[in-house]
Formats: structure tokens, sequence, C-alpha cells
């Protein structure tokens, strides 16, 4: 059985940042279009790097080829003349607890690198899903807080719209980094960023263009209902239409929603 730890030059626990370091390191060594005195054999090196990379940086897909590693290596520890790998009784009770001690990391690390997964996706999702939703909203009931609002309360409300931007931008970048990939063409691909292409389905143009659309499009929707509804009641606090202003409320609706967010992850964690 090919050993793909071995053919990334890592360890068995090596973390997901030292897997893809070294297959980026190995890809940009062995490349045909580096080496091209001795293409074939370069080429051949290079399929099988980047599909021990496509299964190691799949959480799924390693604990699976992780288990199928140690049963073959249990196996083979069976068949030897030493006396760890005897068929006496003792020597196949540690190799049983050997092979039970790591399978429950395997199983463990699997369960920690999936919590990652989804709370990283959490962490993408809620602030986008919220962004939508309280844009809608805005264009449905047009709120006027800020025109009403004396001076302390307009620093206040600037300082959280500036706080959440920051956040925002910083959750959305982190996003892009973790799920989406440059368009570029395949031999800058390959080199520089194959890593990205082979876990991440999503160019940042189509992400980008979601999020716009996204956003038109939930603004749209809220103008719509509100001219259908008609039904809030004539208020200080409700604009009879759209100000600039309406730019304020969507960041820090989101802003409110991470901490609820942050909060309810600490008691799930």
């Amino acid at each position: 059985m090919v050993n793909y730890y071995q053919l990334l030059k890592v360890s068995p626990k090596a973390t997901n940042a030292e897997i893809k370091s070294a297959y980026r390191r190995l890809a940009r060594k062995i490349h045909p279009d580096v080496n091209t005195t001795d293409a074939p054999n370069a080429s051949g090196e290079f399929v099988k790097i980047a599909k021990a990379y496509e299964v190691l940086s799949n959480p799924k897909e390693r604990a699976a080829y992780d288990r199928q590693l140690l049963n073959a290596q249990y196996k083979n520890s069976s068949i030897g003349d030493s006396v760890l790998s005897s068929e006496n009784a003792h020597a196949k009770r540690w190799r049983q607890m050997a092979y039970e001690r790591r399978y429950n990391e395997i199983i463990d690390r699997m369960i920690a690198d999936e919590r990652r997964e989804t709370m990283a996706l959490q962490k993408v999702i809620f602030p986008t899903v919220a962004l939508f939703l309280s844009t809608c909203l805005v264009g449905i009931f047009k709120p006027a807080f800020w025109t009403n609002l004396q001076i302390i309360g307009k620093i206040v409300l600037f300082g959280l719209f500036i706080a959440e931007i920051v956040h925002l931008v910083g959750r959305l970048r982190k996003g892009f980094e973790r799920y989406t990939y440059r368009d570029e063409n395949l031999h800058d691909s390959i080199l520089e960023e194959k890593v990205e292409t082979i876990s991440k389905p999503y160019t940042r143009f189509a992400a980008v263009c979601f999020l716009t659309v996204g956003i038109g499009a939930s603004l749209g929707a809220g103008l719509l209902i509100g001219y259908f509804l008609d039904t809030i009641a004539e208020s200080s606090i409700f604009a009879a239409s759209l100000k600039p202003e309406f730019v304020f409320y969507p960041p820090i609706a989101v802003l409110f929603v991470d901490i609820m967010h942050s909060l309810a992850s600490k008691f799930d964690y």
C-alpha cells in the first residue's frame, strides 16, 4: 500500500497546514515544467504527490486512508520473527492495544477537524445570511435611527458601524482564503495555487458576484415587500423612503449576530 505520508515527507500526525506546505514545496520542485530534462518521470511523481495531497487534505478521506494504512501495518506486524510480531498472547495483546490507540487517535483527529471545519463554515455563513436578511429588513422598514439620535448616539452608532466593517471584511477575507481560489491560468495554478483548486471549488470572482447580487437582491426584495405591505405605522423612527443612512444598519445587525454566535459557540464547545 502506498504511504502518502512518506510521499509528502510528513509525519502521520502532521497538521493540514504542514501537509499543505509540504505539497507546495514538492510541487514546485518536481513539476514537469520545471524538470524539463526528466519530464516523464517528473510527471509521474507529480501525479502521485497530487493524489497524496488530495486524500490527506480532506479530513474524511484522510481518516479512511489512515484506517486502511493502520490495518495494513497491523497485518504486516503479525508476520515476522520478532517478539512483538510473534503469536504469543502478550504480543497479540500489545499489538491490539497499539492498534486501538492509533485508531482512537484517528477518530479524535477526524472529529476535531470536522469541528474546526464546521466552525469555520459557520463564521462565513452566519455573517453572510445576517447581512442579506438585515439588508432586506432595512428595505422593508426603512429605519431612520441616525436622524433621530443625539450627537452621542450618532458617535456610538458610527463607532459600531466602523467596528463591524473591519470585522466583516476580516471574516469575508478568511472565507475567501479558505473556500475560494483565484481564477488564474493553468500553469500558475499548478505551481502556485494548485492546493486551492483541489479542495476549493469556487472562484473568488464567483464569490464576489454572489455577495454583490445577494445584497442587491435582498435590498430589492425588501423594498418590494415594504411597498406592497405598507402596514408599518407612521413613526419618527421609520422613513417614508430609503435614505443614505441605511448603510449603517446591516453591518451593525451582523455584529450582534456574530456576538450571539460566539457566545453560543462557547457553550457548545
